[in-house]
């Protein structure tokens, strides 16, 4: 059955198995935010894990992500961060607590979220996207002068031969500079982050420099914690430290959030 969502250039296909998920439970909410180019499919297993729980449980599909890249080429760093404050003001309404965890770009909205509302439990970032890249904004800004759109993919950096991302097959450049001049925003506002954070690290991460764990660590104002994901590379919640982040994604909701 193919699902359909509304997108910038009108109804569009959701790729199967990137739909949205939902889970009704009880009095903590966990916002789960998957990375750019991606969609639901790599935060959904976790999402069950925390439903099971029994939190309720949001992992929204963000805008032009899980349908097209031609969906995608439209939508900008104000699109992704207002859908996850809207699914943060609607977990937030209906739970007592809310913990916020994401991948990658989904880190980098986890924190700004974060910084903007010191009433968050704690964020999880996994192998979060922290630093601006001025390497990468210059060879965008070039391609994009130069009238290209779209570079090949930077998505499906998994260890686990037998797991691989349903993400896109070109990166959009466009959005992406987008996303670099979001994190040239919120660099001077994690500061404000002042709730318990998780960061969970692949050493071996092909996409976004681990070094940037250590940026957002040194950055927050608020009690870190630090794992390591030695056997996974970029897309960590779908290669072999998966059940790793599962229960310590687990274990510190449950501490964040006592007597909740």
């Amino acid at each position: 059955m193919v699902t359909e969502a509304e997108g910038p250039a009108g109804r569009t296909a959701i790729i199967p198995g990137c739909e949205p998920f939902s889970a009704d439970g009880g009095d903590v909410g966990v916002l789960l935010l998957h990375g750019f180019t991606g969609n639901p499919s790599t935060m959904v297993d976790l999402g069950r894990a925390l439903a099971a729980e029994g939190h309720t449980v949001e992992v929204p599909r963000l805008p032009g992500h899980g349908t097209s890249v031609e969906e995608m080429i439209p939508t900008r760093w104000e699109d992704w961060s207002g859908a996850a404050e809207a699914a943060y003001a609607a977990l937030a309404a209906r739970t007592s607590r809310v913990v916020v965890v994401g991948l990658s770009m989904g880190g980098t909205l986890t924190m700004w979220l974060a910084s903007r509302h010191p009433e968050v439990a704690g964020a999880v970032g996994i192998n979060p996207l922290a630093v601006r890249n001025e390497a990468v904004v210059d060879f965008v800004r070039q391609a994009l002068d130069a009238g290209t759109d779209r570079i090949p993919s930077i998505a499906g950096d998994v260890a686990d031969p037998d797991q691989r991302e349903k993400a896109y097959d070109a990166t959009p450049l466009a959005p992406l500079l987008s996303l670099q001049e979001g994190l040239a925003e919120l660099a001077p506002e994690l500061a404000k982050v002042t709730c318990p954070v998780l960061i969970l690290t692949s050493p071996q991460d092909h996409t976004v420099p681990p070094t940037d764990s250590d940026a957002l660590a040194a950055a927050v104002a608020g009690p870190v914690e630090r794992v390591t994901l030695a056997r996974s590379y970029h897309v960590a919640t779908i290669d072999y430290d998966r059940d790793l982040i599962t229960e310590r994604t687990i274990a510190f909701v449950r501490k964040v959030t006592a007597g909740t």
